[in-house]
């Protein structure tokens, strides 16, 4: 995309966000000419602020979801197990079954949903607060600047020598993010296998084939992500950064460079009188640079690398109050707010406008029939299968028979006692199974034969009906079927 600043766009028009120049060719000492920039490592300086706070709030509360509720019990088992070989998952009180993909579907649209009215309202929020490549990214630059130092002695280290202390820190955080990527991944493991019983096959290494796989899948993954590549997978492989754009309007809150108010930029000593100098409050000192993850300049005007973390408003507002200008240098607004210099007031009168009120109403639409359909779920499932391979005979006094398996599925987990009855014909009655006991959270296939005296009806298929009743009457099903005469 062409060079844009947001504050000069017209009303009408999308933001546009501003691409880095990035040169593709460079001609090496050769003479040869390199298709691709060498990265250049980031180095991102710890900073501290409301948004820092908020940060890590979301990184304990989405850390401790992860790797809290696969210890959770409920009923004698895991709150929240995907059984994959049982095709049952449990989430709590819930148990679903693959019939019940329906819900997933939802639930996705729900997410897509939800992250469209968070983006046409601030932007990348997920990205910036709770994606889990966000999350891990900052657990590791945590962990690495524990064990390395801040930005200043991780740059020194890097560009020294090695040595035994080298050796040591580096091998000391690559360790720690190897432990904590292995228990990432036994942690995603313990999801699919209850975590009570992987752990103790993990440490007498009695694991199976796909948990091997799957625990140095997700973790390698999670090493290879946070660890390595890090800026590169929000710059380079998120899809999401790409398409933002076209989700974003004049009336967006994105993070911000206060132009009008900041440029000229220019050192000068606390408390003097810059614009005596001709200065703007920006002191370019590049600290909001040294605090970006994604290593960009958010002064150069919105660009697809930001992520929205808010880490360079916090910094540049510590900037601020050390040289006693008002924050806010750097700050959430709007292209239109910076261009017409509105308060609070405006732009929350914008930013609920009618594409926004149109994603919540909908939203919460979804979201209302969402939890009716959970709520009013049936416990029990009842379905007919007629058998195929003898559609019907001639069977003892004259009768006729036609045989069917019904497949009973039961998402409560208590035992149910059940009594199956069938009418529709006059003179017909069950043999085999009337009274049936479902496990809790069992799915039971259960087969019998229907009978009617050869009199009753004409030739050809009649309408009938199953009907299952539990012995306190709390559970009636009715299910439809046909019936055979020769």
């Amino acid at each position: 995309m062409n060079d844009h600043d947001p504050t000069s766009a017209s009303h009408h028009a999308k933001p546009k966000i501003k691409a880095k120049t990035i040169p593709i060719r460079q001609v090496g000492p050769a003479g040869e000419e390199d298709l691709y920039e060498i990265r250049k490592k980031v180095y991102p300086r710890a900073v501290t602020g409301v948004f820092a706070t908020w940060r890590w709030a979301l990184v304990w509360f989405t850390q401790l979801v992860f790797y809290g509720f696969c210890w959770l019990e409920w009923n004698d088992r895991q709150a929240v197990l995907f059984d994959l070989a049982n095709r049952k998952f449990y989430i709590f009180a819930l148990v679903f079954s693959p019939q019940d993909v329906f819900f997933l579907a939802i639930l996705l649209i729900i997410c897509a949903y939800a992250l469209f009215l968070f983006t046409a309202i601030a932007g990348r929020l997920w990205c910036g607060f709770a994606c889990p490549q966000t999350v891990y990214t900052q657990i590791f630059i945590w962990i690495e600047q524990k064990i390395e130092g801040g930005r200043n002695q991780q740059i020194k280290l890097d560009e020294g020598g090695w040595g035994s202390r080298k050796a040591f820190l580096k091998t000391s955080k690559y360790l720690a993010w190897g432990l904590v990527s292995l228990w990432t991944g036994i942690t995603f493991v313990g999801y699919f296998t209850p975590i009570k019983e992987l752990i103790p096959a993990f440490i007498s290494w009695r694991l199976g084939g796909w948990e091997v796989f799957w625990i140095a899948f997700y973790g390698g993954f999670t090493y290879l992500m946070a660890g390595v590549m890090r800026e590169q997978v929000c710059k380079y492989m998120c899809p999401y950064a790409r398409f933002q754009g076209v989700m974003f309007d004049p009336d967006t809150l994105v993070i911000t460079y206060d132009k009008e108010r900041g440029d000229p930029r220019g050192a000068r000593r606390k408390g003097a009188d810059h614009a005596a100098q001709g200065l703007g409050d920006c002191v370019d000192c590049g600290i909001c640079v040294q605090v970006c993850p994604t290593g960009i300049d958010i002064r150069d005007g919105l660009q697809y690398e930001c992520i929205g973390c808010a880490a360079c408003i916090d910094a540049c507002d510590q900037v601020m109050e050390k040289m006693q200008y008002a924050p806010g240098l750097i700050r959430y607004s709007t292209e239109n707010a910076v261009k017409k210099h509105w308060g609070r007031k405006e732009i929350l009168a914008h930013v609920m406008r009618p594409r926004t009120l149109i994603y919540s109403g909908v939203l919460c639409a979804i979201c209302i029939a969402f939890v009716w359909g959970l709520t009013a779920r049936e416990p029990l499932r009842l379905d007919v299968i007629r058998d195929r391979s003898v559609l019907t005979r001639e069977v003892e006094d004259g009768l006729i028979e036609n045989a069917y398996t019904l497949q009973l599925m039961s998402v409560s987990e208590r035992q149910q006692k059940l009594v199956l009855s069938v009418s529709g014909l006059e003179g017909i009655r069950l043999v085999g199974h009337s009274a049936i006991t479902l496990p809790p959270a069992a799915t039971q296939a259960v087969t019998v034969q229907v009978r009617v005296p050869a009199d009753t009806a004409a030739k050809g298929a009649h309408k009938i009906f199953f009907e299952l009743r539990s012995d306190d009457q709390e559970i009636v099903l009715r299910e439809k079927s046909t019936f055979l005469m020769p």
